[in-house]
């Protein structure tokens, strides 16, 4: 065997430090791939040695600069970063290799969540309102009466339904989900929740204008405290910003019936814990085998699930304010995971 000088090996040995691989350092050194491998094994048998394969056109540091550019908002997938990345690298680039690369870089491919649009506006508001109520506790939050409206879906609603199939085995009534071109008809709910449960649950009939929400206020909000041996005096209502809301404010009602109001900022849903009550419910009509054979049945379902609520799943919900509240302090009036 050939002997090689000590300058040699110490030129082969920084090629192998600097990263190269062991037939590249043999190109550069002269020698053969085998003569790598021995001074390799000899002096340096903590190094690792290369997996083989094409070598990546995109360095660590071009990987973070992509990572940098999804999470400031300047790309938004893998084909919005080829022309940029290839740009810097000086050679063409795939979706697919720029898809491989978010990967190793930690991130996944997810669809964007539907959330209200937050305005400027929006986010100021929601920071003040989160910042006023920071210091609210559990105990404040449970004198809070929680209102909303809620659509429900006879027919092909509300998330998908899954479930499990063979691998090559073909389309049947288990696999398939039936839908209706024009959809199958749905209902318009109002309920309210409060600490000690759930409260009346209504069917809207036709719009809802003032006049009907000021007739549930009457009936079904009262009804729900008496219900419950509270008086108005006791709570504090909460009601999003909707136009016939803030007309039964001008006209005074809440006022005359001694019931203090919770300021809302709009587009604030996520901070609404009855939204999760909704989803609740949904939840348990999708555990039905087959949709509602028609809108009544359907309000059947609807308000047999929710007189089954229990006062536990509600009080869930009201706890999770003051983490509601840190969270779009966090985010800055933004959006959060709630």
């Amino acid at each position: 065997m050939k002997s090689i000088s000590a300058a040699k090996v110490n030129h082969i040995l920084s090629l192998l430090d600097s990263g190269k691989d062991g037939y590249a350092a043999a190109r550069c050194a002269g020698v053969s791939p085998s003569t790598i491998s021995r001074i390799r094994k000899k002096h340096r048998s903590s190094l690792q040695k290369s997996l083989g394969g094409r070598p990546s056109k995109l360095s660590p540091a071009n990987i973070h600069h992509a990572h940098h550019l999804i999470i400031s908002g300047k790309a938004k997938n893998a084909g919005q970063l080829t022309k940029p990345l290839a740009n810097i690298i000086n050679q063409p680039l795939s979706t697919r290799t720029m898809h491989r690369a978010l990967k190793k870089a930690g991130m996944v491919a997810v669809k964007k969540r539907k959330r209200p649009f937050l305005s400027a506006r929006h986010r100021r508001e929601r920071l003040d309102w989160a910042l006023t109520h920071q210091h609210w506790t559990v105990e404040d939050w449970r004198k809070v009466v929680y209102s909303d409206e809620s659509k429900i879906n006879r027919f092909g609603s509300d998330g998908d339904r899954t479930t499990w199939k063979m691998k090559g085995e073909g389309l049947s009534d288990r696999l398939v989900e039936g839908t209706l071109k024009f959809g199958g008809g749905s209902l318009m709910v109002w309920g309210c929740m409060m600490w000690e449960g759930v409260g009346n649950l209504v069917k809207i009939d036709g719009k809802m204008d003032t006049d009907l929400y000021q007739q549930i206020m009457e009936d079904d909000l009262l009804g729900s405290l008496d219900w419950y041996d509270k008086s108005p005096r006791e709570i504090i209502f909460q009601q999003d910003g909707d136009p016939k809301h803030r007309c039964l404010v001008r006209r005074g009602w809440y006022q005359d019936h001694a019931i203090d109001l919770l300021p809302w900022p709009a587009q604030s849903a996520d901070l609404a814990p009855i939204e999760h009550l909704w989803s609740h419910l949904k939840k348990k009509l999708k555990e039905y085998d087959h949709p509602a054979g028609g809108i009544l049945e359907l309000w059947e379902r609807v308000e047999k699930e929710w007189n089954k609520i229990q006062p536990g799943v509600v009080q869930n919900l009201i706890e999770s304010m003051p983490r509601r509240v840190a969270a779009v302090i966090k985010a800055k009036g933004g959006y959060t995971k709630y």
